[in-house]
């Protein structure tokens, strides 16, 4: 355990110095190399789509569209969620593919060395920037459809002395979207860091091992992430009346099905 932790250097990236501002060039890299995976990707999906038999790389965008993501933004927000469909195809492709990007054997030195490409949600600047353009868009998206005066008076709902607990938890949720993320990208970076450096001879039969699960865990934290924002646009779209709609709706079919139970 000591060897691992003499060996095993933890927020330590190559750095260069921008009008005052110190980027780690290997993130910046990371990042970019997402984004031209995913414009490539966009490219492709235009050039082979077409309204015949789809083909195998159509099929899975038809399913991530309609199936994945189209049926939990409709199925939570109804009809209105069709036009943040978008937005959340594109927050889980652009975070799946930068957790699957860690995925790649890119250091030199195992257990030693950093990454060339890391993942880039795995350190804590990325997901801090996806977090606050979500809450951002969020926000937006809230005064558009409450205008001023419901906006701000949602805070006081459903008691005006829950006011300070309501602003606690919107100020609180870029940070409990950014640690989820990060915490859970990171952690598996370094378990493989760890492993590594202790079982030095092992390496290649332990990441044979270890890599499916990976990618597993990135998959769903893109998932996650894309559920929560989805989550949080229908917070602040919705209503109180929208509520209490649900609400009787619900007590309706218990009702109905209460009295159909006892004939």
């Amino acid at each position: 355990m000591l060897y691992a932790a003499k060996s095993i250097s933890v927020g330590d990236h190559p750095h260069l110095s921008l009008f005052g501002l110190t980027i780690d060039s290997d993130v910046a890299l990371s990042t970019l190399l997402a984004l031209v995976i995913i414009i490539f990707m966009g490219w492709r999906l235009r050039k082979t789509v077409t309204d015949g038999v789809p083909g195998k790389f159509q099929l899975i965008w038809e399913i991530l569209v309609v199936d994945i993501v189209g049926d939990l933004a409709t199925s939570a927000m109804g009809e209105k969620g069709k036009k943040f469909i978008p937005l959340g195809v594109t927050v889980f492709i652009f975070v799946l593919v930068s957790n699957w990007i860690g995925f790649l054997p890119t250091a030199m030195h195992p257990g030693q060395s950093g990454e060339i490409f890391p993942a880039p949600t795995s350190d804590v600047n990325l997901p801090l920037a996806l977090a606050l353009f979500v809450i951002v868009w969020v926000h937006i998206e809230s005064l558009r459809e409450r205008r001023i005066g419901g906006y701000f008076k949602h805070f006081a709902q459903p008691f005006a002395a829950l006011t300070p607990m309501n602003l606690i938890e919107e100020a609180t949720k870029p940070i409990t979207l950014t640690l989820r993320l990060f915490g859970n990208l990171f952690s598996g970076g370094l378990m493989i860091v760890v492993v590594a450096a202790l079982m030095a001879k092992a390496i290649g039969p332990f990441e044979i091992i270890w890599k499916p699960f990976d990618l597993a865990i990135g998959a769903i934290q893109a998932y996650i992430f894309m559920l929560l924002t989805i989550i949080y646009l229908d917070m602040a779209t919705s209503h109180e009346q929208e509520h209490e709609e649900k609400n009787e709706k619900k007590k309706t079919k218990k009702q109905t099905a209460v009295f159909e139970t006892s004939q």
